[in-house]
């Protein structure tokens, strides 16, 4: 769909290729967009294919780009405040459905702050998180609770996976065969 001067856009980021992207997907839902970019990455960086995509290749001038809320598009002040100021420059209007907010370039005191402050408590809401997840993986090790991450492979699968790669069959094939990572067929492998 248009906006009054150009296409309405959306955007969605989880951090893992199996999280689910229903939820933001019925939050933009309502905007009947032209276009939706959707990236299954970390947000620790800008560096993800959909959003380089969407801010250097298809946005332009009297677009809106849509995000359900700031911490999806940027996990940190510095990089939430580029993406927008790069996007508002060439008058894209950026608008966050959670915190109710639209950014579009006037650069009025008030946008700037409101920006900051609102980034801001994104950005320690996710330190606060993380804290938080990392003492209760310590309490649940110092209880002997932890196990950590489940294996990818079963005994079996990994005898296989072994038994594959001594034939010489290439990581990329085996990744592929087990649906796991290269990396995680070189931690198998030794």
């Amino acid at each position: 769909m248009t906006a009054a001067n150009g296409q309405l856009i959306g955007y969605i980021r989880v951090s893992t290729t199996d999280q689910n992207i229903d939820r933001q997907e019925e939050q933009l839902k309502e905007f009947n967009l032209y276009k939706v970019y959707v990236d299954k990455a970390s947000g620790k960086d800008t560096d993800r294919p959909a959003l380089k995509a969407a801010v250097d290749d298809h946005l332009r001038e009297g677009d809106t780009f849509i995000i359900c809320s700031m911490d999806r598009l940027a996990r940190n002040l510095d990089d939430l405040r580029k993406i927008v100021k790069k996007l508002t420059s060439k008058g894209v209007k950026v608008q966050f459905l959670k915190e109710n907010l639209i950014f579009t370039g006037d650069d009025s005191p008030m946008s700037n702050l409101l920006l900051s402050m609102m980034g801001a408590f994104a950005e320690f809401e996710r330190s606060l998180i993380k804290e938080r997840q990392l003492e209760g993986i310590a309490i649940a090790k110092a209880k002997g609770a932890f196990k950590g991450r489940k294996p990818s492979l079963s005994a079996e699968q990994t005898k296989e996976l072994r038994e594959m790669a001594a034939s010489g069959l290439t990581k990329t094939r085996l990744a592929q065969h087990f649906s796991i990572s290269r990396q995680t067929v070189y931690d198998y492998i030794g």
